[in-house]
């Protein structure tokens, strides 16, 4: 709500000390409920000051020790955000825990009345020694305010204007508070967000010094994000667990800080710390991208201290992909590794495998790599499409015929599918597909697990493994009677669901494993923007489609180029993905100062300058788009 006028804020603090309680809807709940704690701490508008709100000597010499990370990550921050405000009758402050001041910033003309109302160091502005001033406040609030004025509970202090900010270990627990106080007359609209930018700025930096030895993960809805003031950082150990974080990163992944060292991190993302280790290994420092169990998109940037392993020199047991064929195909994503973990354990006993998915998922792959990690690995893996066979010639093409059956049969015979895939695996595809005259002869092999060829001959004895596959809702089928309910259940030994491409959180990862297999002996990889839109195509072909368009994409470079674009792309995509609306941003990131309403001049200035005119490079350290800085620059 606006500040009220000097008259209101007067007539509420009458009403407060008549009537014990702030007048409804008069002030800012946060104001009404500091007014009420500075009354019950014994304080009134035109009282003494206690004696005891300041510390000197060994005290202060002990506080500063005590705080001394605190100082240490906030000083640097202390004089940029100085720099944003010098010359403005203001100063910039740090406090303690206990609202006590460490430190401040300001201009000497301001410095020297902000002693008269012991704004210096050593002094305490707790409300129980100050009442309702920004610093106490947010203390007391846990949160970011703004006092003006007479808001403040002492009368001698309405002259000031202040905003602070609270500062978060990288345990969640408040440690400090970062403030800027100046002139009422001089308030600017923009000083509350710059003391939240500034602390998220310190959060950052103890985050980062506080996990020294430990996995980092900068998170940010955009990959341009990471590195800003608004990324989220959360640390974790080897095996996984959550360790810190900063406040961004726990509203990302929907923690509160009780829940570090509590929390895997896969109970948050659908990915291993095992696959983050393996995509940096492959491509140091750029960001990959990663889902919340809620479809969430993140991107993070993986940051390895020294003293950990790399995953090339891990132990066998903690390798981060194991070398069996289904492994192979485990790039990350929960679902996909789940049905590898099922179909493992029956690899080598007689129970068939039911493969459910859409088209182009990657059925066929999964069928091979279950027969590549079998112990029938050395036989044959025959596969056997029952949807592209006309249904006079599926028989002879399962079961087999003998020489000159009927008149399309080979002059010589043909012992069929069936017999072939003996001492191996056979892979039937799309099995709904198959006529009902032959649903029952299969499930009679299934049965006898002999074959009789077509057209008269001995029974041949057949031992093989099963595998099925179908994106046909096979249960509701054999309801319908369409499909045979004692054949569903016969080749039902285990069914693994394959999620569709748009489903799956290891997106990046599959980009990179194809582009590898496209362009051997190329570092290639996707224009960060592009791989964003490209991972939120709905990609009805799966990965047969997506496989086409990066074989066609890699086949467009030139040979001097490792970068695939938008011009690499076939026209009609680049009209589909144009189309597709992108996400917003998660609401704790955006409540981050992320425009350039928040930042002055001079902060747009600096960055440039640090990044020697890098708009790019600038725009990324902002937190904002380049567009938004371009526009800016000329307004």
């Amino acid at each position: 709500m606006p500040t009220p006028t000097a008259l209101a804020l007067r007539q509420a603090r009458t009403f407060l000390l008549e009537n014990g309680s702030c007048p409804p809807g008069r002030l800012d709940e946060r104001i009404a409920r500091s007014w009420q704690r500075s009354i019950l701490a014994g304080l009134l508008p035109t009282g003494r000051l206690a004696n005891n709100e300041h510390s000197s000597g060994s005290n202060l010499r002990h506080a500063l020790a005590y705080n001394h990370d605190l100082l240490a990550h906030s000083l640097p921050v202390m004089e940029y955000l100085y720099e944003q405000v010098r010359n403005s009758h203001s100063m910039v402050i740090l406090a303690d825990k206990r609202a006590t001041l460490m430190h401040t910033l300001g201009d000497i003309d301001f410095l020297s009345k902000a002693e008269r109302v012991a704004l210096s160091t050593g002094s305490s502005w707790h409300e129980q020694h100050r009442g309702t001033n920004a610093i106490g406040t947010a203390l007391a609030e846990a949160g970011s305010v703004e006092i003006n004025g007479g808001e403040h509970f002492l009368e001698r202090n309405d002259f000031l204007t202040c905003a602070a900010a609270p500062i978060m270990g990288a345990n969640g627990e408040l440690i400090g508070l970062i403030d800027i106080s100046g002139d009422q007359r001089s308030r600017h609209p923009h000083t509350l967000g710059l003391v939240s930018m500034a602390a998220r700025m310190i959060e950052n930096r103890i985050v980062i010094a506080s996990s020294s030895r430990n996995i980092l993960l900068h998170l940010h809805v955009h990959p341009e994000g990471i590195g800003s003031v608004a990324e989220g950082i959360i640390a974790i150990s080897e095996d996984g667990w959550i360790l810190g974080a900063n406040r961004i990163g726990l509203a990302m992944l929907r923690l509160n800080p009780v829940d570090l060292n509590e929390t895997p991190l896969t109970r948050c993302l659908e990915v291993t710390v095992e696959e983050l280790l393996s995509r940096h290994k492959r491509r140091p420092g750029q960001p990959t991208q990663v889902h919340l169990h809620d479809g969430t998109t993140l991107f993070v940037q993986v940051q390895v201290p020294e003293n950990l392993l790399t995953v090339k020199d891990r132990p066998a047991s903690q390798a981060a992909r194991p070398a069996d064929a289904l492994a192979s195909l485990d790039t990350g994503d929960m679902h996909w590794h789940n049905a590898t973990d099922k179909a493992r354990h029956i690899a080598d006993k007689p129970i068939s495998l039911l493969i459910h998915g859409e088209s182009g998922v990657g059925k066929a792959l999964f069928a091979r790599a279950m027969h590549d990690s079998s112990s029938r690995r050395n036989g044959p893996f025959v596969a056997v499409n029952c949807a592209a066979l006309p249904e006079t010639m599926i028989e002879a093409e399962l079961f087999g015929c003998a020489p000159g059956a009927f008149s399309s049969a080979n002059r010589e015979g043909s012992i069929g599918k069936l017999v072939a895939a003996n001492g191996g695996t056979l892979y039937l595809d799309e099995i709904g597909d198959l006529p009902m005259s032959m649903q029952n002869r299969l499930l009679l092999l299934l049965q006898e697990r002999q074959v009789p060829p077509v057209g008269g001959g001995q029974p041949v004895a057949v031992d093989f493994a099963l595998i099925c596959a179908t994106q046909r809702k096979l249960r509701e089928d054999a309801d319908k009677g369409t499909f045979l309910n004692d054949l569903y259940f016969r080749i039902n030994g285990l069914t693994v669901n394959l999620p569709a491409l748009r489903e799956r959180s290891d997106f990046q990862e599959i980009t990179e494993r194809l582009l590898a297999e496209f362009n051997p002996g190329r570092d290639i990889y996707l224009a960060p923007d592009l791989l964003a839109q490209l991972c939120r195509h709905p990609w009805p072909g799966n990965l047969r489609q997506y496989s086409s368009v990066l074989r066609t994409a890699s086949a467009m470079l030139n040979p001097d180029e490792d970068k695939i674009d938008w011009k690499h792309l076939p026209d009609d995509l680049v009209e589909e993905l144009t189309s597709i609306p992108k996400p917003i941003p998660l609401e704790k990131a955006s409540a981050a100062p992320q425009n350039l309403e928040e930042l002055s001049r001079s902060a747009i200035k600096q960055a440039l300058e640090s990044c020697h005119g890098n708009i790019s490079e600038a725009a990324r350290r902002l937190g904002i788009s380049r567009q938004t800085l371009y526009r800016k620059l000329n307004t």
